[in-house]
């Protein structure tokens, strides 16, 4: 069920230790919806694995009483009608108006609000309450505006999904083997002097080169070609290798449930105390059909042949790196990729895009170098590209005050005020805006950089990289080398990778079969945006690529009142559920 179909029937408020009627700063407030819900470490503002991701689940029905189940290893506190219960793992509680949970004994504290009771209760208004009245009324009204704002980005970006919903383009059946629809097949759009590009599905290269993330609270249509962990896993698996920096293994075979049937998973992680009973070690010898024994290690993967992948793999490895050395790794290796690369003339000192999601102490010297390396690459005509215009795509606190999490999506864009308050990067801020993947209000935590001109892109690099100097390396000793101080890896895609038809050829015996194509004629890919607009009569030789940026481009510089945020700053400004932000409680 989508989470923006769902009714919501109250709110999880947090409260402090020793006031039951004050806010504590230490957890974000949690809406409940009709149905299940998910209490976790991810809506505390400070870190605490006494609190597992899936702390609590919980089941709210229509009347707004809530059946609570403990999840995690660590018991809760139930404090109602005067009485405390104590709640260990797998136990069941019930909860309604006014009782209040200890996420952890003694810490932790929330209380449930029933939206049903909440509505029908009221207060004696005196002179203080007409000033909360009038401020409340003034809050009303600004979250009207910013809704009537969602909606019309909501309706534009259904208007934009619309008008090329009707293209069937297959997904490449590399990894799962099926196919589906890359946009949702709502109907076509009346615009017609400004509808998108309808290309025909023989010149569409029939890839879809990678999916955004499933998103709870977005309308469906926003989600009609994401994916959530689960659809990763297709078909009869006998082996699978996952690797991220921190995984929840409990939450994971939740969310993934088929993994419980692979016989053999390698997960691969920088995080301390996650439970391994459940799964096999870093090395393991498993039989394979055709391949037989083997052992499963980092000499194992050597033996696949990687010669046919659509795309450049871009990684870092932790080191100093000098001679050969210094161009297999950061952006020393994306630099060495694209002076390899031939672009159309547009793309001379055509803008470049950095989009992440965690902001490392950087200098202007640093800046510069790292755009050097973004701006390689010649133009068809073998000048050079030249020295783009580097742009930030960064959420403002404005963007996440009114998020779908409120200030809780914070937690996710986790970069301090003394690396985002530098003089110098002011010049570099660009708004979030996602009209066309209805993700406006959803915080970004994707890693992307680009090169683009208008809705078309020279290349495109989905990464595990954000910008730091650890990520992508720091040259030392007059260039000679690259310190580096993170793993990382992203792929980076070309249009020179993802050709799809080689250059024709013709024989007198086939020639007249051709229809009118000029001799030797290279068909040409191109990369664009989901909502390129193009002539569909003018580009006949051209296979389209559509990546699903999930940013609008070009993207628009801040304003004259936006600030960028940084998430440990105290924000006093209520968000969408109520909420302040102090980064401690």
């Amino acid at each position: 069920m989508a989470y923006a179909s769902r009714v919501r029937v109250g709110t999880l408020v947090p409260l402090a230790k020793d006031n039951a009627d004050s806010s504590n700063g230490s957890v974000s407030t949690i809406p409940i919806f009709e149905g299940s819900n998910v209490v976790g470490r991810n809506h505390l503002v400070i870190a605490d694995k006494r609190i597992s991701r899936k702390h609590l689940s919980l089941h709210a029905s229509p009347d707004g009483s809530i059946e609570v189940v403990v999840e995690g290893p660590n018991p809760i506190i139930v404090r109602s009608e005067g009485q405390r219960r104590k709640v260990c793992a797998q136990e069941k509680a019930k909860i309604t108006h006014d009782d209040v949970l200890e996420l952890i004994p003694g810490d932790y504290f929330v209380k449930y609000m029933d939206m049903a009771a909440e509505h029908k209760s009221s207060a004696p208004i005196g002179s203080s309450g007409l000033k909360k009245g009038k401020r409340h009324s003034e809050e009303d009204s600004a979250a009207v505006k910013r809704n009537r704002q969602i909606m019309e980005d909501e309706a534009l970006a259904r208007t934009l999904q619309e008008s090329f919903a009707e293209e069937s383009t297959n997904v490449s059946d590399m990894a799962s083997g099926q196919t589906s629809s890359l946009l949702d097949s709502a109907g076509s759009s009346k615009r017609s002097n400004e509808r998108m590009h309808s290309v025909d599905p023989s010149n569409d290269v029939p890839s879809l080169t990678f999916h955004l993330m499933h998103v709870q609270g977005l309308p469906s249509w926003a989600n009609s070609s994401s994916v959530t962990v689960q659809d990763v896993i297709q078909g009869e698996v006998l082996l699978a290798v996952l690797s991220d920096y921190m995984v929840d293994v409990d939450w994971l075979l939740t969310a993934c449930p088929s993994l419980r049937k692979v016989p053999h998973v390698l997960v691969i992680h920088g995080e301390d105390g996650a439970s391994l009973e459940l799964l096999k070690w870093p090395e393991f010898r498993v039989n394979l059909p055709v391949v037989g024994d083997v052992n499963i290690n980092a000499s194992f993967f050597r033996r696949f042949d990687y010669s046919s992948a659509m795309v450049r793999l871009i990684g870092s490895v932790p080191g100093y790196h000098a001679g050969p050395s210094i161009k297999k790794w950061g952006h020393m290796k994306l630099r060495s990729v694209l002076e390899e690369c031939t672009f159309e003339k547009q793309f001379c000192k055509s803008p470049l895009i950095y989009q992440f999601s965690s902001l490392g102490s950087l200098d202007e010297k640093w800046m510069s170098e790292f755009t050097y390396s973004l701006s390689a690459g010649k133009s068809d005509d073998g000048s050079p590209l030249g020295i783009g215009k580097p742009l930030i795509v960064w959420p403002t606190v404005e963007d996440v005050r009114c998020s779908i999490e409120g200030y809780a999506a914070g937690s996710c864009i986790p970069s301090p005020q003394k690396n985002v308050e530098k003089d110098f990067l002011r010049k570099y801020w660009t708004r979030w805006k996602a009209d066309h993947v209805g993700r406006c209000r959803a915080m970004p935590h994707i890693k992307t950089f680009t090169r683009y001109n208008g809705q078309n892109i020279a290349w495109f690099l989905l990464t595990s990289s954000n910008l730091s100097k650890a990520a992508w390396g720091a040259l030392q000793k007059n260039n000679t080398q690259l310190m580096i101080r993170s793993y990382e890896l992203g792929v980076l895609f070309l249009p020179q990778t993802l050709k799809s038809i080689p250059q024709f050829s013709c024989t007198e015996k086939n020639r007249s079969s051709l229809d009118g194509l000029a001799l030797g004629k290279t068909i040409k890919t191109k990369l664009v945006t989901l909502c390129w607009k193009g002539d569909e009569e003018s580009e006949p030789f051209t296979k389209t690529v559509r990546l699903p940026v999930p940013y609008q481009l070009p993207p628009q510089p801040y304003g004259p009142e936006d600030v960028p945020w940084s998430w440990d700053r105290r924000y006093t400004k209520k968000d969408v559920y109520g909420s302040v932000w102090p980064r401690h409680g």
